[in-house]
């Protein structure tokens, strides 16, 4: 294959990131994405779900909040996903050579997750791929360039690795990993002092994580807890888990993956040519440090999913040691820049991407429920779409209410779960200036129950408006009559697609506050911990 210089590297990295920049004027954030928008809103240690690094993400792309917009909230996930691909080559070009740590760092960019989920959403895993792409490299340098001796380098392995644990605290396993190596293959550097230096260096970066905790008893541990907390085998979980895994990876990225795994065992790597006179050549070391930075943990999530139901790209990262063997898999098999495997790959994402931008701005098709209570729940496109639309028209019913005297100019907007109270809190607030407050569970409001200290809250006398999408129906009048007056029968908000309604929103004007709810910490707390 042709040489692989560092122009075309850029030119392919900052072409998948301009295209991404393309699509971000086209598709609204997700409620995730909105939720996590929230945490730039109240900077804190850590939060409900998981630590603060995503939020300070936000904070960076933003301006600190100064331009809030899609194409900015998303610019930093693709600048991130940028990084991470730097330095994933660089692991590569160590480990084999440069046409390995361009298939690599190719698989890497048409992986579902790392290209789109991790580097396109504004999610936790956002920042945090960067941070385990060169803790990886770190590693490799440690590992096959002899360094173990370096201070520096196993100071900067330790911070990187609590760097990224900062943003999501299963980043610990890259010590589970390394540890696994060094007591497998490595038994002489568990006397080294400098190993036991860089991990009290990420203990240290816990530190905030330990503190918010304490102050809140622990609670992300127990919400957490309870996520995986199923005792009974549920084998339809596993599949579900393991398809969800593959469709996240990009199928024929997942494919490619299971190909080159098979590759590796056929291939003989023990002979002692290969391990003394061709050092970028899948040796066994080198194989057994990408396996064991990769399988445990994509089992111990797999054996998490055969008794609870867990999302996919929790696992995300450890694929990436695998897509590193898919390189080197690909190097061994092809000369040309993009073979057949990375053209269906990519061919496969751009369709994918295109289909769901159609269908998230001119399908009429309703894919989901088609009773007008609930119409639209379970279609994935409305996550993604009609927020802005939504907005601007509700801004103008709240000016006519307020000037033809039908509510107060203080008027809140309430919620009961975190969702969608992400999105009007980051598209619908935003346009009208009114706040959100949270009234409920607090397992279901999340972050919300810390929102509503420092935000206005209900007084009495109060009129508020609840905002029910159709695709998420709620029962007003059993969550809100005790606290209004009156509750009034709502208006209607079409979301429209080739003039065809593909959601509702339905508008309820809650008058005359009589009963302020109580503080959701101080009244749910004990009962959640009692659990």
């Amino acid at each position: 294959m042709q040489k692989i210089n560092n122009k075309k590297l850029y030119i392919f990295l900052i072409t998948v990131a301009v295209i991404k920049i393309f699509f971000s004027f086209f598709i609204e954030l997700g409620n995730d994405e909105a939720y996590y928008y929230t945490y730039a809103l109240k900077p804190q240690l850590n939060y409900f779900d998981h630590p603060p690094m995503v939020g300070i993400l936000i904070r960076l792309c933003t301006l600190n909040l100064w331009v809030v917009n899609d194409v900015l909230l998303r610019l930093g996930p693709t600048i991130c996903c940028f990084i991470a691909s730097i330095f994933l080559f660089k692991t590569v070009e160590i480990l084999f050579n440069r046409t390995a740590a361009w298939y690599s760092i190719v698989i890497y960019n048409l992986s579902v997750y790392s290209t789109i989920i991790a580097g396109w959403f504004i999610l936790p895993d956002s920042p945090q791929l960067p941070f385990w792409c060169a803790a990886l490299y770190i590693m490799v340098q440690i590992i096959f360039h002899q360094k173990e001796k370096s201070v520096l380098l196993w100071i900067i392995l330790g911070s990187l690795i609590g760097l990224a644990a900062l943003c999501k605290i299963h980043a610990l396993y890259l010590w589970v990993g390394f540890g696994l190596f060094i007591l497998i293959y490595r038994t002489k550097w568990l006397f080294n002092w400098r190993l036991y230096i860089s991990f009290f260096i990420t203990l240290l970066f816990l530190l905030p994580i330990l503190i918010w905790n304490i102050d809140n008893h622990f609670i992300t541990y127990k919400f957490h807890s309870e996520r995986v907390s199923n005792t009974t085998i549920n084998f339809d979980s596993l599949l579900r888990e393991v398809i969800g895994e593959a469709l996240y990876q990009n199928p024929i990225v997942f494919i490619l993956i299971i190909t080159s795994l098979i590759f590796l065992l056929k291939q003989e790597t023990t002979n002692e040519k290969i391990q003394k006179t061709n050092a970028k050549q899948l040796t066994p070391n080198k194989k057994q440090f990408l396996l064991l930075l990769s399988l445990p943990m994509i089992f111990l999530f797999w054996g998490f999913s055969l008794f609870n139901d867990i999302f996919p790209h929790w696992s995300g990262p450890a694929y990436i040691p695998l897509y590193i063997i898919a390189g080197y898999y690909l190097s061994e098999k092809f000369t040309t820049p993009f073979p057949i495997w990375l053209k269906l790959s990519a061919g496969l994402l751009l369709f994918a991407m295109i289909s769901i931008t159609y269908l998230a701005n001119l399908s009429s098709i309703n894919l989901g429920s088609k009773d007008k209570e609930s119409f639209g729940e379970y279609s994935p496109t409305l996550d993604i779409s009609g927020w802005k639309d939504f907005s601007n028209d509700f801004n103008k019913l709240v000016k006519d209410d307020i000037a033809l005297g039908k509510m107060k100019s203080n008027n809140k907007i309430i919620v009961n779960k975190w969702f969608p109270a992400c999105q009007l809190d980051l598209y619908t607030s935003r346009k009208t200036g009114l706040n959100i407050v949270a009234i409920g569970n607090l397992e279901d409001v999340h972050h919300y129950a810390w929102l509503n200290k420092i935000r206005p809250t209900l007084k009495i006398g109060d009129d508020a408006y609840c905002i029910v999408p159709s695709n998420v129906p709620t029962d007003v009048i059993n969550h809100y009559s005790r606290y209004f007056t009156t509750i009034q029968p709502p208006d209607t908000i079409k979301q429209l697609r080739q003039g065809i309604a593909v959601r509702y929103f339905y508008i309820w004007r809650l008058k005359n506050c009589k009963e302020i709810p109580k503080d959701i910490l101080d009244h749910n707390f004990n009962k959640i911990m009692a659990r």
